[in-house]
C-alpha cells in the first residue's frame, strides 16, 4: 500500500529499528511461536531483524515488489522472502507454527481485506498455532503521519469477533487508546 515520503523515512530509519529492537523481543517472549513462523507485511524489515533472532525458521510475505526486493537482498540467506498478498497467501494450509504481523493492518484499505488476512492466517496455521501482532491506533500525530497514505485503523472493539469469525479461539486483545492494540489468537486443534 502506498506510503508518503515522511512515513517511508520513519519506517526505514535507524531510530525506528532501534525502538522495535527494544520493544518487540519482550512482547514476543510471551508466545510460543514454534519452529516455522510467517510474518505478514514486514515493510522495511525492522521486525524481521528481531524475528530472525527469535525463531528457527522465518518466511516473510510482502505485497510491495520493491520492499520484497530489499528484504530479499538483506535477509535472503536467513529468511524466505515471498512477494504476495496476505489476503490471498501462496502457501499450503497448515504449514506454519505461528503467523505474526506488526503495524501493518492499518495499511490494508478495507475491513473485508483485513478479514481475508485473518482467514488466511487461520488457514495457513497448524493446529494449536498462534496468530499475534500489534497495530497502531488513531491519534492526531498518527493521522498526520498518514496524510496521503492508506489508513484503515483496526477497531479494537470489533477485533475479537472478527478473529473469532475467522475461526480463531482464545482471542485476546489489549487496547491502549490513541497508541496501539495488541492481539493474539489460537487455531484450535479440533
Amino acid at each position: 500500500m502506498p506510503m508518503n515520503l515522511i512515513h517511508r523515512r520513519l519506517c526505514s530509519s535507524d531510530k525506528w529499528a532501534s525502538m522495535v529492537a527494544q520493544v518487540l523481543p519482550p512482547w514476543l517472549a510471551q508466545f510460543d511461536l514454534g519452529d516455522d513462523v510467517l510474518e505478514i507485511g514486514p515493510g522495511f524489515g525492522a521486525t524481521t531483524r528481531v524475528l530472525l533472532d527469535a525463531v528457527p525458521r522465518l518466511t516473510v510475505l510482502e505485497i510491495d515488489p520493491a520492499s520484497a526486493g530489499l528484504l530479499r537482498s538483506e535477509f535472503g540467506s536467513r529468511a524466505t522472502v515471498v512477494e504476495g498478498s496476505g489476503a490471498d497467501m501462496p502457501f499450503d494450509a497448515g504449514c506454519f507454527s505461528a503467523v505474526v504481523c506488526f503495524t501493518m493492518l492499518h495499511h490494508v484499505p478495507t475491513a473485508d481485506l483485513q478479514d481475508s488476512i485473518f482467514a488466511e492466517a487461520f488457514r495457513v496455521l497448524r493446529p494449536d498455532g498462534v496468530y499475534c501482532g500489534t497495530d497502531s491506533q488513531l491519534s492526531f500525530r498518527f493521522r498526520l503521519l498518514h496524510l496521503g497514505d492508506t489508513m484503515n485503523v483496526v477497531d479494537a472493539s470489533t477485533l475479537p469477533s472478527r478473529l473469532s469469525a475467522a475461526g480463531f479461539g482464545e482471542v485476546e486483545v489489549k487496547h491502549r487508546p490513541k497508541e496501539r492494540l495488541e492481539f493474539s489468537a489460537v487455531k484450535r486443534s479440533s
